[in-house]
């Protein structure tokens, strides 16, 4: 039964891809494909409560593979590709060009999670990055146009350097096999083992928005329209997480890199919520919200490859789920508001506790999340720094919400035209579930009603947010940060570079003149023979 879904939740958008070429077929197939998901989220389901499985094709030499971890983010992804995609077209089919991008990424969002070798996880991968160029850079907007070159320079990058990587794992399999499970058991005693793990860790981390790779994420989620922005926050990042999951070798310590990555995912949490403060728009604040998450889950990661804790790869998976339906909510939540409804006490505090969810608000899946990754942070220095952490998200969503209340006209009616009416009348039901569907997947739930962890989870919570109060009262204001941050240092170094293209002609033209090519001739020269007689 799973081994027929897993084939399912490939070839059901693939079917769905194909009648989208289709001219005859094209408006239904793309109207059609919020069908797409159900095998994966049926897959994901079932998969949760067996062993894991896989299924090869040895004529291809391809597998597909699920375990827990990526059956819990396969069922919540498809969950979310489905209710999105099902708004986004309930009222008619969308332009060509975004609708096969939307496909294209799906079937790369979705297959990611079931890869089990190294082509067909590159093959997949690509596709959750490249056709997202499709979902908001096809524009006529120079600011949008510039976040799609910067966006694609970033995802080709990493999967360059992903490519590399396996490469080297390949060549360090002896029996030839891809399997990424032959591949990894492989790792440990390979000749290239550093260099893997090394970009490993870049190419995914640019997926992540790790420092310095961060740059792309906040100018892509403010030039996405909200429902593109919400699935590609939400699922699309957790390509990155499964990579992480999939391709560092959690089962083995590794203590220099697994501390290395934990402190450069610490770093990123931070400077991910400093940087987010200092925002204004919404979409912006949320982008370096899911920088300093994706900080987290890597930190989380690196503690457990510094522990040899193959453990560490089922908590980060349920902490990136919760992240997954959280996120996707909140950039719904933007269009709530800008829609002009109604915003009654309940919905401000639907609002409230969806947003601080993410710092480990009790009550929420936000609490469950935190609660899970104690196993990694459970003392020590890494147990302030996950406390600060909170603090710092706390702080970042508390900013959040007050932006939501000075929305500016023009982005309320942007933001108001590109939020399906679906999508707002039912916004509260979307909240509730993000904020209760983790409880239903939680391994022992109940411990997080304890009156001990309902009071740990709920102070980091209140000094955040009495912290983002207080600092307003005192009349202070944070420096301003464009969004993109290093990205703008990177595009003024690559100006002055292209603008020094005219002196190196000059320079190059004079050389070529017979004195100064004789100068340089006579000065080689010299150089050789006090080089013989040394």
């Amino acid at each position: 039964m799973i081994e027929a879904l897993l084939v399912a939740t490939l070839a059901a958008p693939a079917i769905f891809l194909a009648a989208g070429f289709v001219g005859s077929w094209r408006t239904r197939a793309l109207v059609w494909q919020f069908l797409a998901p159900a095998p994966a989220l049926a897959a994901g389901v079932f998969g949760l409560s067996h062993a894991p499985v896989s299924v090869d094709f040895r004529g291809l030499g391809l597998s597909l593979t699920l375990d827990p971890p990526g059956a819990l983010l396969l069922a919540f992804a498809a969950l979310l590709w489905m209710a999105v995609t099902a708004a986004l077209w309930r009222d008619g089919a969308p332009d060509a060009r975004f609708g096969i991008s939307w496909i294209l990424t799906m079937f790369g969002g979705l297959g990611v999670f079931i890869a089990g070798d190294l082509v067909s996880f590159y093959l997949l991968y690509a596709l959750v990055s490249v056709p997202a160029y499709g979902l908001f850079a096809f524009s006529e907007d120079a600011e949008k146009r510039r976040a799609g070159a910067i966006y694609m320079a970033f995802a080709l990058f990493g999967e360059a350097l992903l490519l590399m990587a396996f490469a080297l794992l390949a060549a360090g399999e002896p029996h030839g096999s891809v399997r990424i499970a032959d591949v990894m058991a492989a790792l440990p005693v390979s000749p290239w083992r550093d260099a893997i793990i090394a970009l490993i860790v870049a190419g995914f981390g640019m997926k992540l928005g790790l420092v310095p790779f961060n740059g792309w994420m906040p100018l892509n989620y403010a030039a996405a329209p909200i429902p593109a922005a919400a699935v590609l926050s939400g699922a699309g990042v957790k390509a990155g997480v499964i990579g992480l999951i999939r391709f560092l070798p959690l089962d083995v310590a590794m203590e220099s890199w697994g501390n290395a990555l934990a402190a450069l995912g610490f770093f990123t949490a931070f400077y991910g919520a400093a940087i987010g403060l200092t925002q204004q728009k919404p979409k912006t604040i949320l982008a370096y919200s899911s920088i300093s998450q994706m900080g987290v889950i890597a930190a989380a990661l690196g503690l457990g490859l510094a522990a040899g804790d193959a453990g560490a790869s089922g908590t980060m998976a349920f902490y990136g789920a919760n992240h997954l339906l959280v996120k996707a909510a909140l950039f719904l939540t933007l269009g709530f508001v800008a829609s002009g409804a109604r915003l009654s006490g309940l919905s401000l505090a639907l609002a409230a506790a969806l947003a601080l969810s993410l710092a480990g608000l009790p009550f929420t899946g936000g609490a469950l999340a935190k609660l899970a990754s104690k196993a990694q942070f459970a003392t020590g220095w890494p147990a302030l720094l996950a406390t600060l952490s909170s603090i710092a998200s706390a702080m970042l969503m508390t900013h959040f919400l007050m932006s939501l209340t000075a929305l500016p006209a023009d982005a309320a009616q942007e933001a108001r035209r590109e939020t399906p009416a679906v999508l707002i009348r039912f916004w509260p039901a979307l909240v509730l579930g993000a904020l209760l569907l983790p409880w239903f997947f939680a391994d022992a739930p109940g411990d997080a009603l304890s009156l001990g962890k309902i009071w740990e989870g709920f102070w980091p919570v209140a000094v955040g947010v009495v912290a983002v109060f207080g600092w307003r009262r005192m009349g202070r204001s944070a420096p301003v940060v464009p969004a993109g941050d290093a990205i703008v240092l990177y595009e003024c170094a690559f100006a002055r570079t292209i603008a020094l293209g005219p002196v190196f002609e000059t320079a190059d033209a004079r050389l070529r003149q017979w004195p100064a090519a004789a100068a340089s001739l006579l000065l080689i020269v010299l150089a050789l023979l006090v080089a013989a007689s040394i």
